[in-house]
């Protein structure tokens, strides 16, 4: 072990804490999702999964700044930069 190594315990259902400097440390909150890599028979690598969101997630986002006109409003709001 090192002198910065942090021990956690396992607890009956298999959960562990994640200590709050680290939490912070790696921007991790509620819902935050860790990958676990086996590197050897007594040890894993755990890595912050940082994933994109979803196309349907920013669809939902996106649809706070769409405003609602009709298909005719678009294509005049459109034809009045023509000319």
């Amino acid at each position: 072990m090192h002198a910065k190594d942090v021990i956690t315990v396992v607890t009956e259902r298999g959960q562990t804490s994640i200590p709050a400097h680290l939490r912070k440390e790696l921007g991790l909150a509620k819902g935050g999702r860790l990958v676990w890599e086996k590197v050897s028979d007594h040890e894993f690598r755990v890595r912050v999964l940082r994933s994109q969101p979803s196309p349907e997630a920013m669809l939902g986002f996106a649809g706070r700044f769409r405003r609602r006109r009709t298909t005719a409003a678009w294509m005049a709001e459109l034809r009045a930069g023509e000319k």
